[in-house]
C-alpha cells in the first residue's frame, strides 16, 4: 500500500496542476481526520495544513463529507489491493495465508494512519460511510473465499464464512499489535496469526 505522502503546511499562492492540488489536499485531509477525527476537524484546519484557501479547497471538494469519501474510497481500494496482490503472489496455500496476513498488519502500521478512517472513524452512522466499510470487508473476504472454494472441497457458503473469519482476525490482531505499542515486531506479529490460520486452514481437503 502507499500512502499519500505527509504534508507540511505550504504557504499560499503555490500553483499546482489539479491532480497534484487534489493529491495534496488529500494528505492534508488525512492528517487532520486522522488526528482530530471526523466531526471536530474543520475545512480551515484542511485548508491552513495544505496551504491553501477555503475557496481552493471547496473547489476540488464541495464539502467535508465529500472530501472524507475520497480518502475513504482511495484507502479502501490499497487494502483491497494489498489482499488481491498477497492472494496472487504465490500458488503455496501456506504462504498465501503469511501473505495475506502480512497485507493486513502492514496496512494497519502505515505511518499515515489511514486505517483509522476504515476500521475506526467516528462517522459510521453515516450510510455512506458504513456502505465502503462494509463492502471493502466483504470484497477482501470474497477474494479469499475464492480461493478457498477453488481449492478445497467446501461450498461457496462454508468458504465466505472462513474467510470473513480469517479476515476479521487479521484485521482485529493487527489494531491490536499497533495499539499495545507494537510489542512485538511486525514480522513476528504477522507470522505468529498465520500459523494459527494455517493450523486451522489446512485441515480442510484439498479438491
Amino acid at each position: 500500500m502507499t500512502a499519500i505522502e505527509q504534508t507540511e503546511a505550504r504557504p499560499r499562492g503555490t500553483r499546482l496542476p489539479r491532480r497534484a492540488r487534489r493529491n495534496q489536499l488529500l494528505g492534508a485531509a488525512q492528517e487532520v481526520f486522522v488526528a482530530q477525527g471526523y466531526h471536530a476537524a474543520a475545512m480551515d484546519d484542511i485548508a491552513d495544513r495544505a496551504g491553501v484557501s477555503k475557496p481552493v479547497l471547496y473547489q476540488h471538494f464541495p464539502g467535508k463529507l465529500d472530501l472524507y469519501l475520497a480518502l475513504l474510497d482511495q484507502h479502501c481500494e490499497s487494502l483491497l489491493e494489498a489482499v488481491r496482490a498477497a492472494l496472487a503472489s504465490t500458488t503455496d496455500n501456506k504462504q498465501r495465508v503469511a501473505a495475506t496476513m502480512d497485507a493486513y498488519f502492514a496496512y494497519v502500521e502505515d505511518e499515515g494512519g489511514a486505517f483509522r478512517l476504515v476500521f475506526e472513524s467516528d462517522l459510521t452512522n453515516e450510510p455512506a460511510v458504513r456502505d465502503r466499510v462494509d463492502r471493502v470487508s466483504l470484497e477482501c473476504a470474497e477474494a479469499v473465499s475464492d480461493v478457498i472454494a477453488e481449492d478445497t472441497k467446501l461450498s461457496r457458503d462454508q468458504s465466505m464464512l472462513l474467510a470473513v473469519g480469517l479476515c476479521g482476525m487479521a484485521q482485529i490482531t493487527a489494531r491490536y499489535w499497533l495499539g499495545s505499542g507494537r510489542p512485538i515486531p511486525r514480522d513476528a506479529a504477522a507470522k505468529l496469526i498465520s500459523s494459527l490460520s494455517w493450523r486451522g486452514i489446512a485441515g480442510f481437503p484439498m479438491q
